[in-house]
């Protein structure tokens, strides 16, 4: 591992700035029409209980590696290559929010510019973030949190005095039942973003003061999904549930109706300047995660030895992974949360804390036989 440290605070900091990412851009929760925003906020409650069940292993092996802690649980060889899956896993994501920027940028603003180039210069910033550590990207991370809220409420002001609010569009609230919003819980919002937090195993060792890791990660995931929850609802009440869900990135199309005394308009520029800061967090996070965990498990000496090689297969998955972005939103949407998040993030999760719990109680026992009466 990294020989680093960063404060509660800092991690508090990347857990916002990683579960905004691509949240704000694509439309999680849409399938659920008027009523995504319940879709956003029942997927935070399991976030806060996933995130608890991450904590939870951690506090077991709060000094050990994501890899060694996979081994104290299962044995080196299973260990090992469940440390293997793992990296896939972050590498495999890193890649899929790459594309998903690159996408964005092509689609609004460089439809003739070829996504190799696009993504290749967001993936050299990138890795060149993963090279200097992670101390370098938590401090970047509090620069760009004051940088986000500013353009936050810049943009909430400014929707509110181009009177662009109709409630109408909130209503009737679950017309169709809570089936569709359950369904949108249980194949998207929980998963993305809130269950994506588990790439944080690779960070919380680094964290100085472990027992406010807690407090930090459940605060930032409040937070994140409050803003979330509130982004939905502004989106919906604006462009409407029925736009949401034709339109590939909804925040943008709500930001190009502000129109303010003829003269402010046409500010998806600078708002699409915060959602690329947001992508560029949660694929540093996701892509520093699969260099650590490769370079323990192949012996590599420094993680960084593992930046430019991994960087390039990065680079390489996001343009391979599909062929348009139609498919690549339908695999998202249908494919990867039942092949990789459900696993990755909950089942997976779940054995390794019972089989945790299990230990300890057989090691108490001994314990107490080995005492003397």
């Amino acid at each position: 591992m990294e020989k680093a440290k960063i404060s509660p605070y800092q991690l508090f900091v990347m857990i916002f700035m990683f579960e905004l990412g691509s949240a704000l851009l694509l439309a999680i929760g849409s399938g659920a029409k008027q009523d995504a925003w319940l879709a956003i906020l029942g997927g935070m409650c399991m976030g806060f209980f996933l995130f608890y069940l991450y904590y939870k292993i951690f506090t077991f092996y709060p000094d050990l590696s994501p890899v060694q802690s996979l081994q104290a649980v299962y044995g080196k060889f299973l260990g090992w290559i469940f440390g293997f899956n793992f990296g896939i896993y972050f590498l495999y994501l890193s890649a899929r929010v790459l594309r998903d920027f690159g996408e964005m940028l092509i689609i609004t603003s460089y439809p003739e510019f070829p996504l190799f180039i696009i993504n290749a210069i967001m993936a050299f910033c990138i890795i060149y973030a993963v090279k200097k550590g992670i101390e370098v990207i938590a401090r970047t991370g509090e620069i760009f949190f004051i940088f986000y809220y500013i353009m936050a409420i810049t943009g909430f002001v400014l929707i509110i005095v181009s009177r662009l609010i109709n409630l109408n569009h909130l209503k009737p609230v679950l017309e169709s039942g809570v089936m569709p919003v359950l369904k949108s819980m249980i194949t998207e919002t929980i998963y993305v973003p809130f269950g994506e937090t588990i790439v944080f195993f690779s960070i919380l060792p680094l964290v100085n003061h472990s027992k406010k890791v807690k407090i930090a990660g459940l605060s930032a995931i409040l937070l994140s999904g409050t803003n979330l929850v509130f982004s939905m609802l502004i989106n919906i009440s604006v462009i409407g549930a029925e736009t949401i869900q034709r339109s590939p990135f909804p925040l943008l199309s709500t930001i190009r109706e502000i129109q303010f005394a003829h003269f402010l308009e046409r500010l998806d520029v600078f708002f699409m300047i915060a959602l690329i800061v947001g992508g560029f967090f949660k694929v540093t996070l996701f892509f520093y995660a699969a260099c650590v965990i490769f370079t323990e498990l192949f012996k590599v000496d420094g993680y960084q030895k593992t930046v430019y090689p991994l960087g390039f297969i990065m680079l390489c998955a996001s343009l391979m992974i599909a062929s348009t972005y139609a498919e690549h939103i339908n695999e998202g949407l249908k494919v990867v949360p039942i092949l990789f998040h459900f696993p990755a993030q909950v089942a997976f999760p779940l054995l390794s804390l019972l089989i945790i719990l299990w230990k300890e109680r057989r090691k108490k026992k001994k314990q107490q036989k080995a005492s003397p009466a």
